[in-house]
């Protein structure tokens, strides 16, 4: 690993980003709102997490809306607004097909990643992630050719060293192939993010989450505390190998069920299609991912399409503004302004329902099976946007004021990781 303090700066997206002197670890905990810190401190089973706190950086930053993974990653990881990297959701309407677009490819990806330009100047990179939708994006412009890691716990059993830059990832881990819906899926990338810095000592090291356990339990409860166990024990692991850890989330979480424990859901295809008629418009779930288990695809934030000739974006602001449940409801000028999102894929109306409140499409198009035995817990809100932003080491001074002069945002993280932390 190169530690020359002379090394120059790495300009991404705009941003220039000091050379890390020793190997910067950077966690996104999906669904890791801070309410689970919060717990977690308060009843003292979290130790790394509070001596981190205590000693290094602590602050709660606001997130991208919609409060999605893949949107947030990507945010992460280019250290800019989806704005400027186009990825606003999981999935978006494409005006010239009118088909829906799963935006987990890396052609859909703007701007260049941290990972790609550190890489490039000559840094050794790793990224392992649960899911595999978002390797692809993750390890775009990433030479794996050079030393540099990245692959999924979700697929380890088929890393190749040409697609991955790894192979036989489940002896090199020690762990069998995680199930899907177990918290045994984040484990694995931490044990995997042990390994890589035991034996590699990567420059910049990304390990992403997944969020089954905080889809299904609150902070108090049991699952929830022994999750947030193991993972602080593996955050305590990698600082101890010497690397400065970085924690953040790509969203936070909401009860979103009623008091009888069934889901609180405004079916807003429902109400347009009464409204407008049937195939006058189309309801977007951008949270909508293979998982459907996690969530029934049902989250905070919809975008809707006018595809016929009645509905026009202010009719359908008009009808669904005064919807119990709904927060805010927003033209696509307005919500791009508002949340820096990208013009050409956004609806043309963005609904937002409240904290304890999701949207869907149509009742019948949703499958919540999974959910059974499990109130709703979600997010794609405004109020799932709140993050938290912890960093195992003090930042400096212009810094600590920096976080203090405007709202902090989550993409800011790799900024403060590499040039706020004290060289």
């Amino acid at each position: 690993m190169a530690k020359s303090k002379s090394r120059p700066a790495v300009k991404v997206n705009g941003n220039d980003y000091r050379w890390p002197v020793k190997p910067v670890v950077v966690v996104c905990i999906d669904g890791g709102d801070p309410a689970y810190f919060e717990h977690g401190i308060r009843h003292g089973y979290i130790p790394n997490v509070a001596r981190f706190m205590e000693r290094g950086f602590s602050a709660v930053a606001d997130g991208t809306v919609p409060s999605v993974t893949c949107t947030n990653n990507m945010s992460i990881v280019t250290g800019a607004p989806a704005s400027l990297h186009g990825i606003s959701g999981n999935f978006y309407l494409d005006p010239a097909t009118g088909e829906a677009v799963v935006m987990t490819g890396p052609e859909l990806l703007r701007g260049e990643t941290i990972f790609a330009q550190f890489a490039r100047a000559g840094a050794r990179i790793a990224a392992v992630t649960a899911k595999d939708k978002l390797r692809r994006q993750l390890g775009k412009g990433l030479d794996l050719s050079r030393g540099n890691i990245c692959f999924s716990s979700e697929k380890a059993d088929k890393c190749t060293l040409a697609e991955n830059g790894i192979e036989n990832a489940l002896e090199f881990v020690g762990m069998p192939l995680p199930y899907m819906y177990s918290m045994d899926l984040s484990l694995f990338v931490l044990e995997a993010g042990i390994r890589i810095l035991e034996r590699d000592r990567p420059d910049i090291l990304y390990l992403s989450l997944t969020d089954y356990v905080q889809h299904k339990y609150a902070p108090h409860e049991a699952e929830a505390i022994r999750f947030y166990k193991e993972i602080d024990a593996r955050f305590g692991r990698l600082a101890d190998l010497g690397a400065t850890v970085a924690l953040t989330a790509d969203h936070g979480m909401n009860d979103k069920s009623k008091a009888d424990g069934t889901p609180n859901v405004v079916w807003l295809q429902d109400i347009l299609d009464a409204e407008f008629g049937k195939g006058d418009t189309r309801v977007i779930c951008p949270i909508t991912d293979a998982f459907i288990a996690h969530h029934g695809a049902l989250g905070g934030f919809v975008r809707v399409y006018c595809r016929g000739g009645r509905a026009t974006p202010e009719a359908i602001m008009r009808l669904v503004e005064p919807v119990s449940g709904i927060e805010s409801v927003y033209d696509r000028h307005t919500v791009c302004e508002k949340f820096d999102l990208p013009l050409d894929r956004e609806g043309d109306v963005a609904v937002i329902s409240t904290a304890h409140v999701c949207v869907g499409g149509a009742q019948a198009e949703h499958d919540l099976s999974g959910l059974e035995g499990h109130r709703l817990r979600t997010h794609g809100g405004v109020s799932e946007a709140r993050v938290p932003l912890v960093i195992s080491e003090p930042v400096s001074d212009a810094y600590r004021q920096k976080a203090k002069a405007k709202p902090l945002n989550s993409y800011q993280l790799f900024d403060f990781a590499l040039n706020g932390v004290a060289a």
